[in-house]
């Protein structure tokens, strides 16, 4: 079984695989999933979804008069059509507005779902409603299979026993119970802790037969509530939450999934997931300048408008795109692994007999990718330019979006998820016509097909089907599979209808940077991979730590699980640098919640497994950002073998997390609080 293998042989805690950029991994066979093979699947038949804007259910007015953007939105579970027709649709969860203001809004749930459109520094205020129920008013269980060993929300605990790891005398069953949600708003800036969708804030849906003795909220959801009730005046009920966002994020792409504790990955794969685009304000488009002429930049446009008709009947040229992974069952049912044995044939004895999960998988590959909730769709183009927000959605895998194969292209990167970049980055002419993209990250793209002769092209992926180690494709490790994961889309390039209004992206001067002060505190901290004390090379969990250095340089590590004490508490203001070392063998995306941060450098590292150490390599020059992690971020890749360095600050008080966001390993142990400012009141 060591084609299904995807970890390097050596883990930390139980050994350390340094893996640097280079090193060569064995190619898999194939790429393992459900009952419907790739192979089965059309390509390029379904036209992509591009996602409407989330209709508003009305305007409301703060304590201080302001006017602030209302929505009511549910999850709920439906049919959709993700494969080609012809094959079975899929059963998903998904997002959607239950109340519209004006008799156009689209109350559509979708997967993933509508776009909400901000504008910078007006407020967003959301009644977040967990709305999966039967038509009885009973819950529905999970589509997925969800293990009870992790340290996970578990409502079956009650209320001494939630957000734990429980005990169990023997391997227990999947849980079938009613499902936790609660939503994280990913990249919002400045949002207050009650309204962040911190881990241990879920809610059960407000069904009619939850078992008795069972938790139906986390262990913060009464101070958040409270809290919420003071700050806005807002109540909240079974089954929904009520959260506000300020925006105050320069003008960027974000997007919103559920954050439940040991539940994100089966919850966001199961579809709950959708864009949130903030605009406006003084790093808005309209800050961007032609450089030829000294007047405002035109950027590729229209997006889509609330209340937009639906189908469009209209073009759009700026598009949302979410890139994700799955694997679907013959009958068209999503799939995802309910054994630990289908990542590296472990059969058991699982926890208790070992400390091996019965179901949780280190990491999970799709064979199978899907774009705005279509498998490989195709998206009709002009031969003109197109501004793309990318998002890579995807559960463990890195995307190399591969251009190459598009005769005549020009690829420019503008934004990534804290807005504009200092100065537009030439894809095409200086990065081969390729973007590395980590699980959570975002690229604001202008594509130019202007040069492009008519005819129909693929977008291409060349990250790997297995956890990515930096270096190049083909040389450093083995590329997606040709066949299926590594195609993304097809666009069909048609002559332009009308000239071509927008800038030319090399003639675009991006609103002005203006950086973070100068850090007065350094933190060092720790990527780590625990190995089984029972099976040889296999993962037992994975986890984030803090580093104590001596005077002669050497760092010892210390791992910290989930319930461990706050380590990471920066005062209310103040401007750190925080700085990961990753000790295993893997690159993994670290995110940071309530704030974005500037990419400060990266520097080569040694690890001493043995002694659990880990200290800069003598000598070594620390390596400056890359083009595209230019000015601010909120998740950033940190590579094996290297401390990767950011700098952020800290302005809003409350308890936030971070962590890893290959989101198998978020929900087993590589996720810890952090708290900005002091204990609060009541607080769990």
């Amino acid at each position: 079984m060591t084609d299904r293998r995807y970890f390097l042989k050596a883990l930390t805690l139980g050994g350390v695989g340094l893996f640097q950029r280079g090193g060569n991994r064995q190619a898999l066979a194939q790429i393992p999933g459900g009952t419907l093979l790739p192979g089965n699947v059309a390509r390029y038949v379904t036209p992509m979804l591009i996602p409407p804007v989330m209709p508003r259910a009305g305007t409301l007015k703060d304590r201080m008069g302001k006017n602030v953007d209302y929505y009511e939105i549910s999850v709920k579970q439906f049919a959709q059509q993700i494969l080609p027709a012809g094959l079975p649709p899929t059963t998903v969860w998904g997002y959607g507005a239950v109340a519209a203001e004006d008799k156009r809004g689209l109350l559509l749930h979708n997967a993933p779902s509508l776009t909400i459109e901000a504008r910078w520094q007006r407020p967003v205020r959301v009644k977040w409603i967990n709305s999966l129920l039967n038509n009885g008013g009973g819950y529905l269980p999970h589509l997925l299979p969800v293990d009870p060993t992790l340290h996970w929300a578990n409502p079956p605990g009650g209320a001494a026993g939630r957000d734990t790891r429980p005990d169990f005398a023997s391997t227990p069953e999947r849980y079938t119970g009613p499902v936790p949600l609660v939503t994280h708003v990913h990249g919002a800036v400045g949002v207050g802790d009650e309204s962040d969708g911190n881990a241990e804030g879920w809610y059960l849906p407000a069904a009619n037969d939850i078992p008795a003795g069972y938790a139906t909220e986390g262990s913060w959801y009464d101070f958040f509530r409270n809290k919420a009730a003071a700050r806005f005046g807002v109540a909240w009920g079974p089954g929904f939450a009520v959260f506000q966002y300020p925006n105050a994020n320069r003008a960027s792409t974000v997007w919103y999934h559920d954050h439940t504790l040991g539940m994100t990955r089966l919850n966001v794969y199961a579809g709950p997931a959708g864009f949130y685009i903030v605009r406006g304000g003084p790093a808005g488009d309209d800050a961007a300048l032609d450089s030829r002429f000294g007047t405002a930049a035109v950027l590729p446009g229209p997006a889509p408008r609330e209340n937009d008709k639906f189908p469009p009947n209209k073009t759009y040229y700026e598009i949302p795109i979410a890139v994700q992974d799955r694997s679907f069952d013959a009958g068209g049912s999503l799939f995802y692994p309910g054994t630990r044995a289908f990542f590296d044939g472990i059969p058991g004895p699982y926890i208790p007999d070992s400390d091996i999960s019965p179901i949780w998988n280190p990491e999970f590959f799709g064979n199978c990718i899907m774009v705005n909730g279509s498998t490989w769709p195709f998206q009709t183009v002009e031969q003109r330019r197109y501004r793309f927000r990318f998002l890579n959605g995807c559960q463990s895998r890195f995307l190399i979006l591969d251009f190459a194969n598009i005769p005549g292209v020009s690829v420019w990167q503008i934004g990534n998820e804290g807005g504009f970049l200092a100065a537009p980055v030439n894809l095409t002419a200086n990065h081969g016509n390729r973007l590395l993209m980590s699980p959570a990250e975002r690229a604001d793209l202008i594509v130019d097909f202007t040069a492009v002769p008519v005819g129909n092209y693929v977008l291409g992926n060349l990250g790997p089907d297995e956890p990515f180690g930096g270096g190049l494709p083909g040389v450093d490790f083995a590329v997606s599979d040709p066949s299926s994961t590594g195609q993304v889309m097809q666009f069909r390039v048609v002559p332009a209808v009308a000239p071509d209004p927008s800038t030319p992206p090399q003639f675009l001067r991006l609103p002005a940077i203006t950086p973070l002060p100068v850090a007065t505190a350094t933190r060092p901290l720790v990527l780590l991979e625990d190995t089984s004390a029972r099976f040889a090379d296999a993962p037992a969990e994975a986890l984030l730590g803090t580093v104590a250095f001596d005077a002669s340089g050497q760092g010892s590590w210390t791992p910290r699980m989930w319930a461990d004490p706050v380590t990471e508490n920066p005062v209310l203001g103040a401007t750190e640098v925080w700085e990961f070392y990753n000790a295993t063998g893997d690159a993994h995306p670290i995110h940071i919640h309530e704030l974005v941060f500037e990419v400060v450098n990266r520097q080569i590292i040694s690890v001493n497994e043995a002694a659990r150490q880990v200290q800069v390599v003598p000598g070594s020059v620390p390596t400056p950002p890359e083009p595209w992690e230019t000015g601010f971020k909120d998740t950033v890749v940190a590579y094996p073998g290297e401390v990767t360095r950011v700098r952020a600050q800290f302005n809003t008080p409350g308890q936030f997390v971070w962590h890893c966001h290959i989101v198998e390993h978020e929900d087993n142990e590589m996720m810890r609080p952090y708290r900005i400012g002091p204990v609060q009141p009541g607080q769990p």
